[in-house]
């Protein structure tokens, strides 16, 4: 009798609690799909408004055209730049997606660092303001302002501004144009310019580019013609 009793209590359990699972993990929690959400994987080196950090090598993206932004976002994607954290980042997300980051940073307008104090001499900063102002016609280098404009602050809609960027970070990307490591859609026009760089022309742009204060008015120029083609700006 004792024996049936207990079989009818546990049945009566079984019946009463047919969902009860003791160890069962709560239900996962989705993440916010929200543009703040998407882009705080960007935000640990670039800022939460893509302003840039300290580290000489994390850019500013804010403020930059959204078609040069969205761009570099593909070309890390597929293998155009080649930087292992954003390769990794990047590596499944979809075009609709990237575009979506890409004029999110374009909108963002936090204040620009203050110029760097420079580390070379006079005449190295002169180098670098003659080169960028003026480029060199003997050497068919054009200024840097023609194609990123006269306040520096980059064209639209596709070409980036220069000031608030370190020069350590700019050095190096000069570097990566001429030797390849860094490529864009042809015809390649800042590789090929960059190869008519020697290496004391890209220490003197790069110091005084970023000894540059920002200007009053930081958004980048109107779109206007070229000095050569270049295949990552629509024509």
């Amino acid at each position: 009798m004792r024996n049936r009793i207990v079989r009818v209590v546990l049945c009566a359990l079984a019946l009463a609690l047919p969902c009860a699972a003791p160890f069962a993990a709560p239900p996962a929690e989705r993440a916010p799909d929200t543009m703040q959400a998407r882009v705080m994987g960007c935000a640990a080196c670039h800022g939460a408004h893509g302003e840039g950090t300290d580290n000489d090598y994390f850019p500013r993206l804010a403020g930059k055209p959204a078609g040069y932004l969205y761009n570099q976002l593909i070309a890390f994607r597929d293998g155009g730049r080649s930087y292992p954290p954003m390769n990794y980042l990047l590596a499944y997300l979809p075009d609709a997606y990237l575009k979506q980051i890409a004029e999110f940073f374009a909108q963002e307008h936090p204040p620009y660092p203050p110029p760097a104090t420079p580390k070379v001499d006079a005449a190295m900063l002169a180098l670098g303001k003659s080169l960028v102002m003026n480029g060199e016609a003997s050497r068919k280098v054009p200024a840097c302002a023609a194609c990123h404009g006269a306040s520096l602050t980059g064209m639209q809609p596709a070409i980036p501004g220069l000031v608030g960027l370190h020069a350590d970070y700019i050095s190096a990307q000069l570097g990566a144009f001429r030797y390849g490591a860094r490529r864009a859609a042809s015809p390649d026009c800042m590789h090929d310019i960059a190869s008519l760089l020697s290496e004391r022309d890209i220490t003197a742009i790069a110091a005084w580019l970023a000894a540059q204060p920002a200007p009053a008015n930081p958004m980048p120029a109107a779109p206007s013609p070229l000095p050569l083609a270049c295949g990552s700006v629509p024509h």
